[in-house]
This record gives C-alpha cells, structure tokens and sequence, in this order.
C-alpha cells in the first residue's frame, strides 16, 4: 500500500486507528499456528459497524486483502496476512450488550472474550457450553469463524448450536442482518449457519445472537486410569451405549500427561499410567449424577481401568481441568511439531488411534494423542523430536496424508473444530470431492468476487 492509500485509510479510520510500527506488524503476523509468519501491510481497529463497513469498501474498492483477526488463538493459520494487506483487529468489539434472562438469549460483540461471557452467564443461572481450549483469550468471533467446539459438545453442541442471528458486513461493505431473536426460522436460505465456520472468508462479524440454557446446578468429575490407551480407547463407546450421555469425555495418552505434569510443575494421580479419561458428568438433580457415576466407574472397570478417581468439590474437579486444559501447550512445547485435528464416528477411535500409532511408526515420527473421544475428536500432534531435519521435511507430509486418509475411511474428517485455514488447505480435497470443492468455491466468487476477504484460506490457489 503506497502513502496516499494509508492516507485515505487513515482518514476513514483515523490515525489511532492505524497502526504501522514494525513490532504491532510483527505480532499481528503470527497467531498459534506452529512457526508460521506473515506480516500484514497496515493494522486497523475499528470501534463501530459502520467504520468497519467504510475499511471494507475502500479495500474492496482497491482490491487490498483485509484479514479480521480475533484473539489470534487460531490453530489453523485462519488469521494469517498470507498476502499482506490489511489486518482487521476486531479487540474494541468487546461489549455484551444484552443477556436477557426472560428469554434465554444475549447479544455480544464479537471481540468479547469467550471466558467474560461465559462467566457473566453464569452469574444470571445462565449457560454458554461451547468450551475451546482456548476460552481465556480467544474472541467470541474467532470461535464462530472456526465452529469451535471443546470438551463439552460431547453433551451440548457446538458454537453453531447457539447462534440464532449475526450482523456482518460483506465483502462489499454492505451490513446485513441474518437469523432473527426467535428458536424457528426458516425465511429463506440459512445465511447465519453459511456464515459459521466460514473463517472470515466471507464477511466480518460484528454482532452475534446467542442462545442460551440453564446452568446445571450439580457436575462431577472422574478420572479412569489404564493400562493401554487401546482400551482406555474402546471404552468410550461403552459408556454411551449404557444409555450414559457425559458432559465431558476426554481421553490422554501417558505422554499427553507428563508433558502437562511438566508444563503445571506438579504431579497428577496415575500420571504413569498409559492412557487416562476424564469424564464429567452435570445436571440438576445430585442423586441422579450419583447414579451415573457409579455405573460409569462399573464400565470403565469392566474394561481395563485399574483405578478411579471422583473429584466432587470445586477445587479437585479445577485441579483436574488444569491438567487436561494446558496438555495443548504443553505437548507443542517439546519440539518442532504439526498439530492435526482429526474427527471419527467414536467408535471408531480405537482403529484410528492405532492407524496414527502404525503410521508415525513407519515414518519413525513422534505422535501424541489427546481430545474430545465422546465426540471422535481426536487432536493428533506430530512431533519432530529427536528426527534430524531431512527425515522431518521428507517423511511430514506423506504421514499426515496417510493419517488424513485412514480418518476419512473410517467415516471421519479432517478437522473438527481447528478449521481449514491456510496449514490444512492442501489436504481438503483428501475429505471432499471436486464438486463439493467447487460449489464452495462458487459461494466465496458469489460473496467475494474481489476475492479480498481473507485470500489464501480453506482453498488451494
């Protein structure tokens, strides 16, 4: 961008607004996305709708690529300036500016931080599930544009289960409304849904409708040891089949633990122990969960679990989360790696963790395991370890192709809440056909046809 188009973009914006200093444009240039780097042109943070309309059309006029950016906790490379342009921080977005609790709904900004809302629903009685790893620093926005999910859509559903309207402003600057305040709605196509994980390739958020519940008064918290993550693995499926519905079902290989034992600084019952569950259970009604409870420790055991922990106060069922909550960050913190975000039909995660484990095997890389088994989400990090460079770079991406593959053919996918972005780009035809390909890619031409939102995402050039 020459002087005089920062001049125009500066008086639309003003000059506080603009931001070019080397070290904002460096940090902006990253989110947590491996290693990956690229440095925007120009920041811009507009505080209203309207100003985020005038930054649209002038860079739809110039045809410069604009990139929205949340919290920049995306692991997908999603919020990546790939081509440069302009940097849409949406951070002054950051007001709740309703939460009616007659009606169970609340309309946000979207650079809210998912944590903040979650807690001011809670002080009301009020629930917003949708739990990302991420929930201290990742912006409301951020988890629509990737369909967040976490460890409680085992029970509850996802980010895209809780929005019954956005306001947006397209690629063309135009803001346009989509969904209503009502639980039916079918007038005309589902604009709001096409919108959800459609990492900010097609417009910019900037106001969300939540739906909300009520909060469950009671939840406890177990944690099964086991002897093999193979078993830890087929249990899963068990406990659903016995007419059980966790709220949270979460699976870790042993090396998963120790990396966060390391990480946290503190030892965690059973961190020997080969793969471990932590199963969560909520509701309204104590005797009930207390039922549920001692049926699941019966399965877990019938299945190989050598000893059950039950953590039923606040602060053991905390000290438990903390473990599974920094495994991410601890398990990227050993070497070099690439995250991937696999999702199978659950029962069907045995046979895809033991696809993974042959297959880092014969390519003699470092796979460790964790994530959502009571959704088949299973987040399978690839680490580089003690490989020296040419084995890494020669053998990374034939394994994630084999891994991508195994995860299709078991009737899965390759992601199931990091999204596509930039990183996995390349292997989206292993999951969908040439013709599913190309009517999305009709879709972006037909909101986009400058193709300046967010260029380089989800597909191939």
């Amino acid at each position: 961008m020459n002087e005089d188009l920062i001049g125009e973009l500066e008086e639309i914006s003003s000059n506080e607004a603009v931001i070019r200093d080397i070290e904002s444009l460096k940090l902006f240039s990253k989110d947590y996305t491996e290693n990956l780097s690229f440095i925007p042109e120009v920041i811009v943070k507009p505080s209203n709708t309207n100003e985020v309309s005038a930054i649209i059309k002038f860079a739809n006029k110039h045809k410069i690529p604009i990139v929205p950016r949340g919290g920049g906790t995306g692991l997908s490379g999603g919020a990546l300036p790939v081509y440069g342009g302009i940097c849409m921080s949406m951070e002054k977005f950051n007001k709740i500016i309703e939460i009616d609790t007659e009606n169970f709904q609340a309309i946000v900004e979207p650079g809210v931080i998912t944590q903040v809302f979650q807690e001011e629903c809670e002080r009301l009685n009020l629930y917003y599930p949708p739990d990302p790893a991420s929930r201290g620093s990742s912006f409301l926005g951020g988890n629509l544009a990737e369909c967040s999910g976490g460890p409680r859509a085992v029970k509850y559903g996802v980010t895209k289960d809780y929005i019954l309207g956005l306001e947006i402003v397209t690629p063309q600057g135009d803001i346009i409304n989509t969904g209503a305040r009502v639980l039916k709605n079918v007038s005309g196509y589902n604009l709001t849904q096409l919108i959800i994980g459609s990492e900010g390739t097609l417009g910019v958020i900037t106001k969300i409708i939540f739906r909300l519940i009520p909060l469950p008064k009671y939840k406890k918290v177990m944690l099964a040891a086991f002897g093999s993550i193979e078993e830890s693995a087929k249990t899963v499926a068990k406990i659903f089949q016995n007419g059980i519905t966790p709220s949270a079902l979460e699976l870790m290989e042993k090396s998963a633990m120790q990396a966060a034992e390391r990480q946290l600084g503190k030892k965690f019952p059973n961190g020997d122990a080969e793969a471990q569950l932590l199963i969560e259970v909520d509701g309204n009604y104590e005797d009930s969960l207390d039922r549920d409870i001692e049926k699941i420790a019966e399965i877990v055991t019938e299945n190989g679990a050598y000893d059950v922990i039950l953590a039923e106060d606040n602060n053991k069922m905390n000290e438990l989360w903390s473990l599974r909550r920094c495994i991410g960050e601890a398990v990227k913190s050993i070497s070099e790696y690439k995250e991937e975000d696999t999702v199978v039909p659950r029962a069907r995660i045995p046979e895809l963790i033991n696809g993974v484990k042959k297959i880092s095997g014969k390519y003699g890389i470092t796979t460790i395991c964790y994530g959502h088994a009571g959704d088949g989400n299973v987040h399978v990090n690839i680490l580089k370890d003690n490989l020296d460079e040419k084995t890494w770079e020669s053998n990374l991406e034939t394994a994630i192709k084999e891994i991508f593959r195994l995860t299709v053919s078991l009737g899965g996918t390759i992601s199931g809440e990091h999204g596509i972005g930039y990183s996995q780009k390349n292997y989206l035809p292993i999951a969908l056909s040439e013709t599913e390909l190309a009517l999305m890619k009709s879709i972006k031409k037909t909101f986009d046809p400058n193709n300046i939102m967010n260029p380089g995402k989800i597909f191939t050039d």
